[in-house]
């Protein structure tokens, strides 16, 4: 489910830009799901996603610099 540091990298920056709206709009939901009072799927996955887009903006952050 996250994504490690190594397959962001080898993304093009469109790639990432779209996963990073997929991540957040996923995110959304699940944070949706979870004030309704329903349980998370499972109880890491807003940690996880929450991660893998922290991740992306760390990755396009340091391209930025270059």
């Amino acid at each position: 489910m996250a994504l490690k540091i190594p397959e962001i990298r080898d993304m093009t920056a469109e790639e990432r830009n779209q996963k990073l709206k997929k991540l957040r709009d996923e995110l959304m939901k699940e944070r949706g799901a979870s004030a309704s009072g329903g349980a998370p799927t499972s109880p890491g996955v807003i940690r996880a996603l929450r991660t893998s887009i922290a991740r992306i903006l760390t990755v396009q952050r340091e391209e930025e610099e270059l």
